[in-house]
């Protein structure tokens, strides 16, 4: 049987006989670390994960199943091996989080009228918008790392962006995974977990921010942020028709609970490593590719409608980061129906809450 890389030939074996009620072997190869067992699956995908992992994870491998036909038992490195609280590196995420605080309180006192730069205590004009701004994007990302940490996924704290510019002062946050995702179902319930938990966050900072936004009558030039359709239907049910030539003048937790949804919608976006990518790869597998082309033609299309360059550069940036989804452990193993429910769930909020033109200058 062949053999290379340095894995010496025993560990082969041993290996192989920790599969023998798992995977009839007919040939192997070893080759940078990975064994790769050829041959036919005797169980199902799912079982044969759930009874290889506990038996190889101790020798330093985890496996990894992309066909009936071939299982692969990849060495991990010894930092990944090793146990993390998820806390590490922390110095970093709380510098990051001290900064966009900063950053997201500059942006609200000065959208407030304020001058923070002469007057630092007008920062404090930024309270409400910084604070429910975080809180939402905060849930957001959290949402993520306790699904991750419940499955046994190691990942790390959220990493905040600051940007000092209106009209969030961040670029949102992310959080890095650790170690491979065992699943689709894992998989899918990370990637959707987050933009749920924002949203049931968003959605009454949003409605209080209504509630507190008078309308009033718009002359000048005038920046108005987009209608997606739950925003319209929000703003019919809290303030009526509004009359020709007026507007809502957004109070700073409506433009938070607005900002919200948007970061919402464009996470849920079928794309490389957005929410939505995860989502649409754990449903599509192989197939995932097609989806985002799909989705990109879209964007071009909305580009055209609405005339918003924003959306060509999401376009360019997917592109450019590549299309691309690294697959689970598990990439044979379908979601169950519930799971497919979700995803429709997260389609139609995608359509509920994506704005075809997000920003717009007018002259009134």
């Amino acid at each position: 049987m062949p053999q290379s890389g340095s894995l010496v030939e025993p560990w082969a074996f041993i290996l192989g006989r920790e599969m023998a009620d798992v995977f009839a072997v007919e040939d192997w190869q070893v080759l940078n670390g990975t064994v790769r067992f050829r041959g036919r699956l005797l169980v199902e995908p799912e079982v044969a994960m759930s009874l290889l992992a506990p038996r190889v994870e101790p020798m330093g491998f985890v496996p990894m199943i992309h066909t009936r036909e071939e299982i692969a038992l990849i060495r991990l490195p010894a930092a990944a091996r090793r146990a993390s609280s998820g806390w590490k590196g922390w110095p970093l995420n709380l510098a990051l989080l001290i900064a966009t605080l900063g950053t997201t309180l500059f942006v609200g006192a000065t959208m407030e009228g304020a001058d923070p730069l002469s007057q630092p205590l007008a920062l404090l004009k930024g309270v409400p918008f910084s604070a429910s701004l975080l809180l939402i994007l905060g849930c957001h990302e959290l949402g993520h790392y306790l699904t991750a940490r419940a499955y046994g996924v190691q990942v790390s704290l959220p990493y905040f962006i600051p940007l000092p510019l209106p009209p969030m002062g961040t670029m949102g946050a992310i959080i890095k995974m650790r170690s491979p995702i065992p699943s689709r179902k894992v998989l899918f319930d990370i990637g959707i977990a987050g933009p749920l938990l924002g949203l049931v966050v968003a959605l009454p900072v949003l409605v209080l921010g209504l509630i507190l936004s008078p309308v009033k009558s718009m002359t000048g030039v005038v920046l108005q942020e987009g209608n997606s359709l739950a925003y319209l239907f929000l703003k019919w049910i809290l303030k009526g028709p509004i009359p020709a030539g007026s507007d809502v003048i957004l109070h700073p937790l409506a433009l938070a609970g607005w900002l919200g949804l948007f970061v919402t919608a464009l996470n849920l976006l079928p794309l490389s490593q957005l929410d939505g990518g995860h989502i649409a790869y754990a449903i599509l597998g192989g197939r995932f590719r097609k989806v985002i082309w799909l989705f990109l033609g879209g964007l071009v299309v909305l580009f055209f409608v609405s005339r918003w360059e924003g959306w060509l550069v999401w376009v360019a940036l997917t592109v450019g980061l590549g299309l691309r989804h690294p697959p689970p452990l598990d990439d044979l193993t379908p979601l169950d129906p519930l799971r497919w429910w979700l995803a429709l769930l997260a389609l139609g909020l995608l359509v509920m809450l994506l704005p075809p033109l997000p920003f717009a200058v007018y002259e009134l």
